[in-house]
């Protein structure tokens, strides 16, 4: 199972000895090569897993989800977005902003309590105000 080895490579990569230039140079290709030969049974072990994880452990794996449009990114996503830390929160917007097209906005519209979120954020003038805008008009709300 590729979830086993992602698992311990995203463990290691948000240890307290971690080289976050290591993760950013090598650590995040090597995690997306394995992503891409997650099996089913694979998301299933990480969607089941990731809340238990650590918040760094929780950063690195959005951190992956930049590339594919996969429901399942979408899902754990939508999982983690839920978070009282803005910086696991700005990282799920940004990576949705590259998720999300017009097969798969509707998860997000129709999901009221995070549109409120986002609205909320949205009128706030900073970063994560800004991110929020930037992703709700992506949705072209």
């Amino acid at each position: 199972m590729k979830y086993e080895e992602f698992d311990k490579l995203i463990t290691e990569m948000s240890g307290e000895n971690a080289s976050d230039d290591y993760w950013y140079d090598v650590g995040v290709n090597d995690a997306m090569n394995l992503l891409e030969n997650f099996s089913e049974l694979d998301w299933e072990l990480l969607k089941k897993n990731i809340m238990d994880k650590s918040l760094e452990w929780q950063k690195r794996v959005v951190y992956c989800f930049e590339e594919e449009n996969d429901p399942r990114e979408i899902n754990i996503i939508l999982t983690l977005i839920e978070t009282t830390d803005k910086e696991l929160f700005e990282m799920c917007i940004d990576s949705l902003r590259f998720l999300i097209n017009e097969n798969n906005k509707d998860c997000i519209i129709n999901n009221n309590e995070l549109m409120g979120n986002l609205k909320k954020m949205a009128s706030i003038d900073n970063m994560s105000g800004r991110v929020c805008r930037e992703f709700l008009n992506k949705l072209q709300l």
